[in-house]
């Protein structure tokens, strides 16, 4: 399928107001005249996913991202893969493990300070509105961030800088286009010849399947989604485990690994992008009134318990 979007850009830049629907033409082609109107401005009255905007969250979000780049490392991203990926923490429905972020607040969010199910279901309801007969992008939005379990207890309460903020490749250079990418200074991973090249331990057009990327929510969710046997497409799990990787999807960094099918499948992490980042807000959504279809698609897609 081809999809046309036209992407909002970052502060510094003029926002496109292009509108998006959820509609397929004719030739297959998405089109994008209507829906969800993306806002001025954050839940704060700042610009989206401005790090340098002088706020009560500013700082945090800076030393938040200081620590994340000094320890997300090569050797530390494969010893969280295999430590989780023996899904032996939990078993749990999809909805269990929703209820659970309840409790936690993203601290690398500069745009939301609200628990994390009322960003899970803005997301889902805006995808909803604009997409109504895409059921699997509905869902898409409800699970994306489940992955932020790895904050209870019950999952090691794995500190916010190993679980969240945006990701990016490892084993190869870091781009300077990823947030705070002056703190990478500090990481040994910026010093070693086999990780500090344009390829590193890669080759062109190697695909992003063979990528390692940042340990975090996203890898543990696409993880958890993928041994769980979801019926999901594969777009949805590209954008699980894609949707925090900005320096490819908003600043078009690391094309070089991908092949076609990334190429392809990226479109939709950039439809995605503008429900996850500009429907954080304020507002509430009545959990109870939307839970019945938000669980008859879990059913649809998932087996009714997982392995975490």
């Amino acid at each position: 399928m081809t999809v046309i979007v036209q992407e909002p850009l970052l502060e510094g830049y003029v926002v496109n107001q292009t509108q998006i629907v959820g509609d397929l033409s004719e030739s297959g082609t998405l089109q994008l005249d209507g829906g969800f109107a993306t806002p001025d401005s954050n839940a704060f009255g700042h610009a989206f996913r401005d790090f340098e905007k002088e706020s009560d969250r500013q700082a945090g979000v800076q030393e938040f991202y200081r620590i994340n780049h000094i320890n997300q490392t090569y050797e530390y991203v494969l010893s969280k893969r295999e430590h989780y990926g023996k899904l032996d923490k939990a078993v749990m429905s999809i909805w269990e493990c929703c209820e659970l972020l309840n409790e936690f607040v993203d601290e690398s969010d500069p745009d939301l300070d609200e628990p994390q199910i009322e960003h899970l279901l803005q997301t889902a309801e805006a995808i909803r509105k604009d997409y109504p007969n895409e059921d699997w992008l509905h869902l898409t939005g409800l699970i994306h961030d489940l992955g932020k379990v790895l904050l209870h207890p019950s999952f090691g309460e794995e500190p916010q800088w190993a679980v969240v903020g945006d990701t990016y490749p490892l084993g190869c250079a870091f781009d300077e286009s990823i947030v705070h990418h002056e703190f990478f200074k500090e990481n040994p991973d910026f010093y070693n010849p086999k990780y500090n090249t344009k390829y590193g331990l890669y080759s062109k057009n190697c695909g992003l399947d063979n990528v390692i990327i940042s340990w975090g929510h996203d890898e543990y969710m696409h993880m958890v989604a993928k041994m769980n046997k979801t019926t999901l497409p594969p777009e949805a799990l590209f954008i699980i485990r894609f949707h925090s990787f900005y320096a490819l999807h908003r600043a078009g960094a690391y094309t070089h690994l991908m092949n076609e099918e990334d190429e392809e499948m990226l479109e939709w992490v950039k439809i995605f992008n503008k429900y996850d980042l500009y429907s954080k807000s304020k507002v509430k959504i009545d959990v109870e009134a939307v839970k019945p279809y938000y669980q008859s698609l879990i059913d649809k897609y998932f087996p009714s318990k997982l392995r975490w």
